[in-house]
């Protein structure tokens, strides 16, 4: 069991936990460093800090997980250490969870013409205070006897190539990182693999202000793990890494099951440090 978890996602996106049930397991887990960086969301930072005070051997730190679209996917930018009080990057997130749930009305429209029929209310009570995302539209699927797995859904309607799939409002990974950055935070690229050749786009990102990649990640292989350090050591990056805990048992994994490095928290505190960032 991995000590840091730098990839957590909570009720304030699209997770089964709330910040603070996220800070009782982690202590349960005897993690000592995570980062609570919710999709399109900052609303759990907070009371993961206020919840965290009671217990001084874990370190909270606050972060984001941007989604943004390329021509052959998504590209999915973490930002950490971001200055959550900010009034334009809550601004730029809200239009972004409004388009999550236009997004999500429209799949629902998509899938009762498919014959899934599944009432919009229930998505929204799934997902409570949440950012509605595609996990709380399975899981109405999957209550109603459509599905037999929160995976199916993904794989036979809601992925982006699914006949029920309708795009969002998104930014540019560039942008992202530019946001992040324009907001006191360090840009880390996430799960790189998403894209077929990340290398070209991370040397993009890292002119706009990438410092890090997500090198240690829920289902790469120790192929794929040594392919993404050595290309943060070519290109003077930082790896960081995380399991993308949702709570869910077919998304992600379980919290600080897959090994990251304490070094990698280290490297990314130092130079949230050596920047004067906001680093509680």
């Amino acid at each position: 069991m991995s000590k840091v978890d730098l990839h957590i996602h909570s009720t304030a996106s699209d997770g089964k936990f709330s910040p603070e049930e996220i800070v009782g397991k982690a202590v349960e887990l005897r993690l000592e460093i995570i980062a609570l960086a919710d999709h399109d969301s900052i609303d759990g930072i907070v009371p993961a800090l206020e919840a965290a005070r009671k217990f001084p051997r874990l370190r909270i730190i606050p972060a984001v997980e941007v989604s943004t679209d390329v021509p052959s996917g998504e590209v999915h930018v973490l930002g950490y250490f971001i200055d959550y009080t900010s009034r334009k990057l809550a601004e730029t997130l809200v239009r972004f969870r409004n388009s999550r749930e236009r997004r999500a009305q429209g799949m629902v429209a998509k899938l009762a013409d498919l014959g899934v029929h599944i009432d919009w209310q229930r998505v929204q009570e799934i997902a409570g205070d949440g950012s509605i995302a595609r996990p709380h539209i399975a899981q109405a699927m999957l209550e109603k006897g459509y599905i037999s797995s929160i995976r199916e859904a993904f794989d036979k309607y809601i992925a982006r190539d699914g006949p029920a799939y309708v795009e969002r409002e998104k930014m540019t990974p560039v942008e992202a990182v530019e946001l992040i950055v324009q907001t006191k935070g360090l840009p880390v690229m996430a799960h790189p693999f998403t894209v077929t050749e990340p290398e070209a786009l991370i040397l993009e990102l890292k002119a706009a202000g990438l410092v890090g990649i997500e090198a240690y990640y829920n289902g790469y292989t120790t192929d794929e793990i040594s392919r993404l350090v050595s290309l943060a050591e070519r290109h003077k990056l930082i790896t960081t890494g995380g399991s993308d805990y949702h709570g869910l048992a077919e998304i992600g994994t379980m919290m600080g099951s897959v090994d990251v490095p304490m070094r990698s928290a280290e490297r990314l505190i130092a130079l949230a440090e050596q920047r004067a960032l906001r680093v509680s």
